[in-house]
């Protein structure tokens, strides 16, 4: 069995230049792989029809799909939901039947109904929500045919959608917005297949285990027992985080060596939670016919995520002052990876909940107040920081819409985008999108609040935030969670299957919805009047709107757990 390779990994200068290499390749790789995207969604040939054309074909000609017939919005939708729904089902009974399944070395048991009910929409929604450690609960059957499985097909349904969305800006005067078993295909044989294949080869060579092997069980020096985890995890790995899905093969997730060895594969994984995000706002600009229009977005998207990482790291850096009265003084250590440092670690909070990930090297329960606000803010905003694998281009783009028609007020003219008119259909679909989060986020958690509902680790503000930010974890499809919550319950695993759902399909019916009526439209000419939306004006404007939309929302509940920890916590007050 390969072994995990261990380093210690400061987080000094060498993680700083990471960051840097980290923008870097990014923007490097956001134009290859959108222009890739591009060609792909238009049926233009590629590389990787060479060798995956024929394997296409088959499969229209297998599930009986005709590539020339195009759906209408409710078509395409009613398609997303069937097919999310008879996954999901698949994945349930699976794990509740696991026990007398092969590939079973450790012989784990069948989930419980409802744990596997919450299991099963977790993973549909690509929230990969884990009230459970995977390599004690799940079988090896379970984790690929089930969990990784889900991975892809969640992932290519989000990525579908948000092609459809580009088309109801690239179309004019049509009433069918694609195919989704088509754009489904493509998302999965030519974009995320490819990459995971690669990617999965890059993890074995670090040394994550990939094997059927059972678990090794080795004697320490002390002369204690330790349980070695080993498994097929390199392939779960790469879709996990390529996929921005975020359930690990242990319970440790990206802070286990098995899964995370080496500060290469820690750059990798969170390199692969933002690419296919990225890349996509340039197929975008490519497909709209102006790739200004993408790298507007990409700005956008970028002075986001520095602006949040440059937050975290300031206070994971600065320490706790309680620990500082000591003179005891340092970063704050707590929860963290030595072979990562504070500054990955910063890095990997800030990267993973911009997505809908959740996946990260540290102890969430650990960070400091305001890491916590950074990360609560990231996913309120409704992780259009690159956000999920679709979900975060399309999320942008209802920013982008609701953001000119309040320019268009201010100047008196009529808003437009991309050619297209913004009329009152339009803005009561982006409004609606924008209650999706208020609705299953400020519920749920007041219900919650309810004395006997939740147990919390921590008294004060802390106790109120690790209840609002598990709810705002499984609306935004994230899946982090602050520790301390006891979320295995009757009431979490029905509460956050139905947030996840809704939060899930809240935006996602929004958007193919709106697809469907701006496909009509007639795409009109720019013209001297029309406001331009490549400046940095609008830029700003843009990353205005999202804060403000998100801060007029949520900041009376992040003022009452985050903020005001963080200003006791100064007072010499801790919970």
């Amino acid at each position: 069995m390969l072994q995990p390779r261990i380093y210690l990994y400061s987080g000094g200068m060498s993680a700083w230049i990471e960051m840097a290499a980290f923008v870097a390749i990014l923007t490097a790789l956001t134009p290859a792989l959108g222009g890739y995207m591009a060609d792909v969604f238009t049926g233009r040939p590629t590389w990787a029809h060479r060798v995956l054309g024929p394997l296409e074909a088959l499969v229209y000609r297998t599930c009986r799909i005709d590539p020339a017939r195009e759906m209408s919005w409710t078509e395409y939708l009613a398609a997303v939901v069937a097919f999310t729904a008879i996954s999901a089902a698949a994945l349930f009974l699976l794990l509740v039947t696991q026990a007398a399944l092969p590939l079973n070395p450790q012989h784990v048991s069948n989930l419980t109904p409802l744990l596997a009910l919450n299991v099963a929409i977790s993973f549909a929604t690509t929230t990969n929500w884990q009230a459970y450690s995977g390599e004690t609960a799940l079988g090896y059957l379970a984790q690929m045919a089930g969990l990784a499985w889900q991975n892809f097909v969640a992932a290519g349904v989000g990525l579908a959608v948000a092609i459809v969305a580009i088309r109801g800006f690239t179309r004019s005067r049509g009433t069918t917005i694609g195919n989704l078993w088509v754009d489904l295909t493509r998302s999965l044989l030519y974009v995320l297949l490819p990459l995971s294949v690669m990617g999965a080869l890059l993890f074995i060579w670090q040394g994550t285990p990939q094997n059927f092997s059972p678990y090794v069980t080795a004697t320490t020096l002390e002369g204690a027992h330790q349980t070695i985890t080993g498994g097929p995890i390199a392939s779960q790995e790469i879709i996990k985080q390529l996929g921005v899905n975020g359930g690990g093969f242990v319970g440790a997730n990206s802070a286990s060596p098995n899964e995370n060895p080496t500060p290469l594969t820690d750059f990798v994984q969170l390199l692969a939670m933002f690419l296919i995000g990225a890349g996509l706002t340039n197929t975008f600009g490519r497909l709209v016919g102006d790739v200004r229009q993408g790298w507007t977005l990409y700005a956008v998207m970028l002075a986001l995520f520095v602006g949040g990482f440059a937050a975290v790291w300031g206070a994971e850096h600065a320490g706790n002052p309680l620990v500082h009265q000591l003179a005891v003084a340092g970063p704050n250590l707590e929860g963290k990876e030595t072979r990562f440092g504070d500054t990955a670690s910063a890095l990997s909070v800030t990267v993973a909940t911009d997505t809908s990930s959740g996946a990260s090297n540290v102890a969430y329960d650990s960070l400091m107040p305001i890491s916590v606000l950074v990360a609560l803010v990231n996913m309120q905003i409704g992780e259009v920081i690159y956000g999920g694998v679709g979900s975060g281009l399309y999320g942008m783009i209802l920013l982008a819409i609701l953001t000119v028609f309040i320019a268009g007020l201010m100047v008196g003219r009529t808003p437009e985008y991309l050619g297209k008119k913004i009329e009152r259909r339009e803005i009561v679909l982006v409004v609606l999108a924008a209650l999706v989060p208020a609705v299953t986020i400020l519920l749920p958690a007041s219900i919650a609040l309810i004395p006997g509902l939740s147990a919390t680790g921590n008294g004060g503000p802390r106790g109120f935030a690790e209840i609002f930010y598990a709810f705002t974890s499984a609306s935004a499809n994230n899946g982090s969670v602050l520790a301390g919550l006891g979320i295995q319950t009757n009431f979490y695993n029905w509460a956050t299957a139905i947030v996840m759902l809704a939060g899930r399909f809240g935006t996602l019916v929004v958007v193919l919805a709106l697809a469907g009526g701006l496909v009509r439209k007639a795409r009109n000419t720019k013209t001297i009047g029309t406001l331009s939306t490549t400046t940095p004006l609008f830029g700003i404007l843009l990353a205005g709107t999202a804060l403000i939309v998100t801060a007029l929302t949520f900041i009376p509940a992040d003022a009452l757990g985050p903020i005001a920890e963080a200003l006791l916590l100064r007072d010499g007050r801790t919970f």
